[in-house]
């Protein structure tokens, strides 16, 4: 009975979106556009799947371009497409995801999968809107964007050689492994002040099954299902939110008994963490619930990109010898001019121009995040197209920053890791009202999918775009005005700029400093970069290492 009355379900389910998917083929925003305003050309596949499986098939292997790159051929830099069960339009031109960015919250919002609203939670960082938004980005940008912060530099360095403590010399480790270890100790410690140990141990093993399912497809029963991706991510969600819910919930009582106060016993704590701020912020005004689901959403936007780009600028240092030899060169030179075993400080990070160089690189080539996701709030008006309010548009920065129209040699190390590594591949909008560009007008209440990706990986942007070269960033005229045109976007721009940009820059850049001055290190086999779900190693890229100092112990 239990079977025939999930088999029902199903049907019922299934029937639920077909009817869903033809009203978005046809749909009052398409019939609304009139006869003159057109949207962008382009395909919405097989019905119900769209051209889902397409993408996530390309975005499985180490050259996703062509998904993208076919469908610029044909139709142009800004295109429509059907993922994720929407309509969405795929903008691949810098100016549009220029002017998606700098719309947010007038023509457009940003409107991701329910897959991964739902796991994040409504009021997390990525999904609030407006007013909510900017009290929560300016909460953040006050915790996590001073990264200058002598305490916050000394637990940095701290956190990543007890982690290489942990290495025993000539061992194999998966550095993403590791990575991920040092990144999410650090969220947490920043969040709820709690050190490594079991909890955070058991608390990551469950945020690894939860990411899994960002991408998932959110069918009706998932939840009843829990063999699936998604139905596991979302146990695993549970789990989380309960042990965040324990601490905050403590935090209040232990606030409610000072009568309000959080106390000022300075032996309690270094400095306060991010649950103090809420707590401290606006009278106490952010709910249980919204403490629960901003702390998660920033727990996944620390753990996830940080130590993938970690990863990633090993990688590419590995595969381009020259880089690696100058990158140890600089931060040898840093070391000799201080003690042995003393910590980084503020001025050691602004003696690392090369190492900026490099998270730059690999920042534009592994597109660690493709793009960003928004819906039309209103009409927009693009060139010949109009994209009709509601639509969903994607904007890849993956697919600019990897094109050679705007990056010389762009598929060729922090500025060339974060343009080849493209941690943020791009953003999810939604257009608030219609938005016309050039020929096109998006209709109010599209979908909108920016690639970030698209752009960093475009040879009219970078010379040899998909070559990882992070000597492009050195004193380059044309690539500085990349950044101040939003060509290079790996943390994203507008109101929804990433506010801990900075603090990662500063642990990537003490990770490689370590690594590089303690330990050589050689790969032990081919490990080949993903982009779906997430951008990652197969492997989790294993290496031997080899101890070249005893000062880390």
């Amino acid at each position: 009975m239990a079977a025939a009355a999930l088999l029902l379900l199903a049907a019922v389910a299934v029937v639920a979106m077909a009817l869903r998917w033809l009203l978005l083929l046809g749909g009052p925003a398409a019939g609304r556009l009139g006869k003159r305003a057109r949207m962008p050309p382009g395909s919405t596949g097989l019905p119900l799947i769209g051209e889902t499986l397409r993408l996530i098939s390309a975005y499985k292997t180490p050259n996703p371009e062509p998904f993208i790159d076919e469908r610029v051929a044909r139709h142009g830099g800004v295109f429509t497409t059907h993922v994720f069960g929407e309509r969405t339009v795929f903008s691949a031109d810098p100016a549009f995801n220029r002017l998606l960015l700098a719309a947010e919250g007038r023509a457009v919002h940003s409107s991701y999968p329910s897959s991964i609203a739902t796991l994040l939670g409504a009021r997390s960082l990525l999904l609030t809107r407006g007013a909510a938004h900017k009290r929560l980005h300016s909460l953040t940008l006050t915790r996590l964007g001073r990264p200058a912060s002598p305490p916050l530099l000394a637990h940095i360095d701290r956190l990543v050689l007890a982690t290489m403590r942990q290495w025993e010399p000539a061992a194999t480790v998966r550095l993403m492994d590791e990575a991920k270890k040092i990144t999410f100790n650090l969220t947490v410690k920043q969040l709820v002040s709690i050190e490594p140990g079991p909890w955070t141990e058991s608390l990551r093993r469950e945020y690894v099954k939860l990411i899994d399912g960002f991408f998932s497809i959110p069918f009706p029963l998932a939840n009843l299902l829990p063999f699936t991706t998604y139905g596991q991510a979302l146990k695993a969600r549970k789990k989380v939110a309960g042990a965040l819910r324990e601490v905050i919930k403590k935090r209040m009582e232990e606030k409610a008994e000072n009568g309000g106060s959080i106390g000022d016993d300075e032996g309690k704590k270094e400095k306060k963490d991010m649950v103090e701020e809420l707590l401290e912020s606006e009278g106490g005004s952010f709910s249980e619930e919204e403490m629960v689901d901003f702390c998660l959403s920033l727990l996944v936007a620390g753990y996830e990109t940080t130590s993938v780009l970690m990863t990633l600028a090993v990688k590419f240092l590995t595969e381009t010898p020259a880089a690696l030899a100058e990158l140890k060169e600089e931060h040898a030179n840093i070391r000799d001019m201080k003690g042995k075993n003393q910590p980084l400080e503020w001025s050691d990070y602004k003696s690392m121009p090369f190492t900026q160089c490099v998270i730059n690189e690999t920042l534009r080539v592994g597109n660690i995040i493709s793009g960003v996701f928004r819906r039309a709030n209103t009409d927009i008006h693009y060139k010949d197209y109009t994209i009709p309010k509601g639509c969903k548009i994607f904007a890849s920065f993956r697919a600019v920053h990897l094109n050679n129209e705007h990056y010389e040699n762009a598929r060729t190390v922090i500025n060339e890791t974060l343009r080849v590594g493209n941690i943020i591949s791009g953003v999810f909008r939604r257009a608030n009202t219609d938005i016309h560009y050039k020929d096109y007008t998006i209709p109010k209440g599209c979908k909108i999918f920016a690639s970030f990706r698209a752009v960093h990986l475009n040879n009219e942007h970078y010379e040899n775009a998909r070559t990882f070269n992070p000597w492009r960033w050195q004193i380059n005229n044309k690539l500085q005005n990349a950044v101040g045109a939003n060509i290079f976007t790996p943390f994203g721009g507008g109101p929804r700029l990433c506010p801990g940009y900075e603090l990662a820059r500063v642990v990537v850049s003490i990770f490689l400093h370590h690594l590089v001055t303690r330990f050589s290190w050689e790969e032990t086999e081919e490990d080949r970069l993903v982009f779906f779900p997430t951008t990652r190693t197969l492997k989790g890229y294993p290496i031997n290492l080899r101890l070249l100092s005893e000062s880390i112990c």
